[in-house]
């Protein structure tokens, strides 16, 4: 079997992206030539490596299996090349992903943490939602992911081997409100008390809900602002733009003019916040940053 370096990357990047177009947009490619990449790879192996569903490709059983090897094939010339150019080899860095109310707490300060005691190891970081943090762990793009779940909790994805899931933080949702709204002053919040209400939720992307809305309400909500920032979600909160759910441990990081009050009459949504990764033994640079994740979260739930 022969195969050509651009098309394992090709092949890598799909698999992350999650679509051809947004893979062609990445690598600077046109979404044909990314299309001849692929086939180009299938007829090589002669094995059909995705398929399509609603919103973009998934990896067929073989296209798991050369992704596998294609990662570790291009992790490794990807050493040779900083070797050759005299870099230090990368065993200090840790890519990390998170969903983004993790960012506004959790993420800062355990980074802040990491530096004081191990100031010689870079993180970089990236956003994203369950589905694309999935797609980047198992493509080598990013080494952690923080991500959160609903009961059941069930493993993120299906694919093998299994990944190594680790909760960190049991939390639950509550309602942000506008400080002057009379959801504030009220001794308690019930469902039909959100009856007319403005949300501000953030946009879905392919395979993931909106969030933002309180799930299971009665009736459609009247969703009027979109933002994924949380920043800005309560920023339109304290403007009095409309309300927002958010993740109680959001309470220290919340702005003025914002009340965070509980929705009382239905079930109590809770979510769980884990740390995942791939099977096997992490570098140690990993492990540093898991401890001070694992120290932020043990603080939160104090």
């Amino acid at each position: 079997m022969e195969v050509a370096l651009v098309g394992l990357r090709v092949l890598r990047e799909v698999a992350e992206r999650g679509t051809f177009t947004a893979a062609a947009e990445a690598l600077g490619y046109t979404q044909p030539a990314v299309s001849r990449q692929i086939a180009a790879l299938e007829q090589a192996t002669g094995a059909r490596l995705f398929e399509r569903h609603p919103g973009g490709v998934r990896l067929t059983p073989a296209g798991h299996a050369l992704l596998r090897h294609a990662v570790v094939a291009l992790d490794a010339l990807d050493a040779a090349e900083r070797e050759l150019r005299g870099e230090e080899d990368d065993a200090g860095r840790v890519r990390l992903g998170f969903f983004p109310a993790a960012g506004a707490v959790v993420v800062g300060r355990a980074l802040a943490a990491l530096h004081r005691e191990h100031p010689r190891i870079q993180v970089s970081t990236r956003e994203g939602g369950t589905p694309s943090l999935v797609r980047a762990l198992r493509t080598g793009a990013i080494d952690l992911a923080l991500l959160t779940s609903r009961p059941p909790h069930r493993s993120p994805d299906t694919d093998d081997p299994p990944l190594h899931v680790e909760p960190l933080l049991e939390d639950r949702l509550v309602l942000a409100v506008p400080a002057g709204s009379p959801l504030a002053a009220r001794p308690a919040v019930t469902a039909e008390h959100l009856a007319g209400e403005t949300w501000i939720g953030s946009p879905a992307g392919a395979g993931e809900p909106l969030l933002g809305v309180w799930p299971g309400l009665p009736g459609r909500p009247q969703v009027r602002h979109a933002a994924r920032d949380w920043l800005t979600k309560l920023s339109l909160v304290a403007a009095g733009a409309g309300i927002t759910t958010v993740p109680s441990t959001l309470l220290s990081a919340v702005p003025p003019g914002v009340r965070l009050v509980t929705l009382d009459g239905v079930p109590e949504e809770r979510r769980r916040v884990s740390l995942v990764r791939l099977p096997g033994s992490p570098t140690a640079s990993m492990d540093a940053l898991v401890h001070a994740l694992r120290q932020e979260a043990a603080a939160l739930a104090e």
